[in-house]
């Protein structure tokens, strides 16, 4: 059997980074993708990208990747940006949409937020419309691949695994490794089937927390004299974001 970690949301948080590596190498994974978010929040961007372009097979592009790199920058991105290198900033824009790959007889699609674009959020709560709509093939995952049967995505920081009724599908969202806002423990997820076979066999799908030191990860930010220090402070102990709008 083949095990594929799947891990986002790294938000230059190196030391949840660390933990959830060396918990993935103790479950004896051979492939890692990156869904995105490597950078922002968090102090340690390049870090991160250094690390996911050293143990990644793949990576996507995510909506924090894409808006410091080619948005207009505030105070806020532009310290992060800063701090990134000319290097690191083209491999960010660079980086592709989707994952797809065939595995245990389901085809499986990996991206950042949505089907259609990195800035487009969908959470577990909203109409099932939305929900089935992420299965569909549009000009953001392109159109050369049937459409999925299982999909995965970061972007919300909180993990779930969802049916989807009567459409033999599973939705599924990874969390986040160094932001989590469901519990304040990082966290990822493991597929395990048969990479590559057509046909229906074994197939798993496993979310896993790990605990790291938060303590640690919160003075990384302090010393590196990080803007918006104490909202980052508050998510990393809490999981809750401060800042987050009423659901409509």
């Amino acid at each position: 059997m083949d095990k594929i970690a799947v891990i986002s949301d790294i938000h230059g948080n190196m030391t949840a980074l660390e933990a959830v590596l060396a918990d993935i190498w103790a479950q004896d994974v051979e492939t890692i993708y990156c869904l995105g978010d490597l950078i922002g929040k968090g102090p340690s961007g390049a870090a991160a990208i250094d690390r996911c372009r050293e143990v990644c097979d793949a990576v996507v592009l995510g909506n924090w990747d894409d808006f410091i790199c080619t948005g207009e920058l505030n105070e806020v991105s532009q310290w992060h940006y800063d701090r990134l290198g000319r290097s690191r900033v083209e491999y960010l824009v660079n980086l592709p949409h989707t994952i797809d790959l065939v595995m245990s007889g389901r085809h499986v699609r990996l991206y950042h937020a949505s089907q259609t674009s990195v800035h487009h959020r969908v959470h577990p709560f909203m109409p099932f419309e939305k929900l089935l709509a992420m299965f569909d093939n549009t000009d953001f995952t392109g159109h050369e691949h049937p459409q999925p049967d299982v999909v995965g995505y970061g972007d919300i920081h909180a993990a779930y695994m969802l049916p989807i009724y009567d459409h033999q599908k599973t939705l599924f969202n990874t969390g986040s490794v160094g932001n989590p806002l469901d519990e304040p423990t990082a966290s990822y997820v493991i597929l395990t089937g048969t990479r590559g076979e057509t046909k229906k066999t074994r197939f798993s799908l496993d979310i896993v927390r790990v605990a790291y030191d938060i303590d640690a990860a919160i003075e990384e930010a302090r010393a590196s004299e990080m803007p918006l220090l104490e909202p980052y402070e508050n998510e990393l102990r809490t999981a809750i974001y401060r800042g987050r709008k009423k659901a409509e």
